[in-house]
């Protein structure tokens, strides 16, 4: 039995346009060991972790006539050098430099026909340092318990652990007769399937619109928010298919001196550092900031309780910053408020209701929907703020040690720039993943970042 996409997933591949490339990625900074770090080296890291996960070996396949969810087949002429490539920059080897390579290698769509990765070694940077960038299609990362391979690829230590041997043989794929039995029996073995999955649907939203409703009317409020159309803000534009990428680094312990001093979370602090960062972005074009201005960000909040053994169980949260706001501590307590608000009332979507409510439509109707739901995007919110805490202790990569992580976070239909952050070893690095021609100044926002940051450290001395 073929390996059938989740609807979750399949929806990014229905999702991806030339302008809306739907995968995710990142860039690390590495001081090599001694000896050197070279392309031979990553690759032989990454052909003996690649057994760790298997989906980075199959590509999708399509049902003929789209009478199902496509299906994960083992890729019969896989290529490790094909996925693992090398650059170099050119001397000096600048950030700059670095920044540039990156949003024109993100800008490109991976290709359908291959297992949906691609790995780059990057040579040259300055102070004798390497760079990995990854790419890495949505559908493959966002289920419920898959691994990226740059996570595979590190050690706590600077030897390398030790992996059990790759015997990997693909298995033929399913012929395109066997894929449309297969699809035809599931129809007929649950023939009301796709109406039992609606009623359960509808069964599930109404569950949670009682005990969201039972908490203060919740899902009221959070409705009434959606109906209000996002701010008009220049981070919202007509993109095209070529990308710019910027990059912000500050220290954690910075945050974390701010919430002790002023109180809420580490996570408000950010949104606060993130507000201020666009109002004074927004002063330098010369835009209309009133004491009343906001953006409208969506802020992906983890709600994997204690007990549970993995996956991915996210939460979306829309936050009004106060961009018109010129005090850094009333931004960040006006922050804190809001967000405080979200978490008791439970204004949150669920990912997993999502991806109920969306199990019952055949693929077509996955494709419209997708597409539907991008269109809409720039009207909900303004701009994407992801931050995911890392590991606060080193890393390494075949004996390099990892310095900074930068992730990127793909553009959705009609949103010039996304903003994902990564908290490591200390440091938290900001990764700006911009439409190249809405944003020429996607260096000057980064910088300010910093700045917002310093201006809120300064209060608390």
């Amino acid at each position: 039995m073929a390996d059938r996409l989740s609807p979750l997933d399949v929806s990014f591949l229905y999702m991806e346009t030339p302008t809306t490339a739907m995968h995710v990625g990142g860039v690390a900074t590495f001081e090599p060991p001694e000896g050197g770090y070279d392309y031979d080296r990553l690759f032989e890291l990454i052909s003996q972790r690649i057994a760790l996960v298997p989906r980075y070996r199959q590509k999708v396949r399509q049902v003929p006539g789209r009478l199902a969810n496509p299906v994960w087949v083992d890729d019969e002429d896989f290529d490790v050098t094909y996925h693992v490539r090398r650059s170099a920059l050119p001397k000096p080897g600048t950030e700059a430099q670095l920044r540039e390579l990156v949003g024109r290698l993100q800008s490109r769509q991976l290709d359908r026909n291959r297992p949906l990765w691609e790995i780059y070694l990057v040579e040259g940077l300055e102070g004798g340092r390497v760079a990995v960038i990854t790419k890495t299609h949505h559908a493959m990362v966002d289920g419920v318990s898959a691994v990226d391979i740059g996570t595979v690829i590190l050690d706590v230590t600077p030897t390398p652990r030790e992996v059990p041997e790759d015997d990997w043989r693909p298995r033929r794929q399913p012929s395109s007769v066997a894929l449309m039995t297969e699809a035809v029996t599931d129809l007929v073995k649950r023939p009301t399937q796709a109406i039992d999955t609606a009623r359960g649907a509808v069964t599930d939203a109404r569950a949670t619109v009682g005990k969201v409703a039972s908490v203060g009317g919740g899902i009221l409020s959070q409705a009434r928010l959606m109906a209000r159309s996002a701010p008009s803000s220049p981070l919202n534009a007509t993109i095209g298919e070529q990308r710019r990428f910027a990059m912000a680094k500050t220290d954690l312990d910075d945050y974390k001196r701010v919430r002790k001093t002023h109180g809420g979370t580490v996570n408000d602090v950010v949104l606060a550092t993130v507000s201020g960062a666009l109002r004074t972005w927004l002063l330098t074009r010369g835009e209309s900031v009133t004491p009343t201005t906001t953006v409208r960000a969506m802020v992906p909040v983890s709600v994997r309780s204690e007990g549970d053994s993995g996956g991915n169980r996210v939460s979306s949260y829309f936050v009004d910053l106060p961009i018109g706001e010129g005090n850094p501590v009333m931004r960040l307590h006006q922050v804190s408020f809001a967000m405080r608000g979200h978490k008791e009332s439970g204004e949150s979507v669920g990912a997993d209701a999502l991806v109920q409510l969306t199990g019952f439509a055949p693929p077509t109707i996955h494709a419209l929907g997708a597409r539907v739901a991008s269109g809409f995007s720039k009207r909900l919110f303004n701009l994407v703020v992801t931050n995911v805490p890392g590991p606060q202790f080193p890393l390494y990569a075949a004996g390099a040690r990892m310095l900074e992580m930068y992730p990127v976070v793909p553009l959705s239909k009609g949103q010039a720039v996304s903003i994902g952050l990564t908290s490591y070893d200390g440091g938290v690095f900001y990764g700006l993943n911009c439409d190249r021609d809405a944003m020429p100044d996607a260096d000057v926002l980064a910088g300010c970042i910093e700045e917002s940051l310093a201006e809120l450290v300064g209060t608390t001395r």
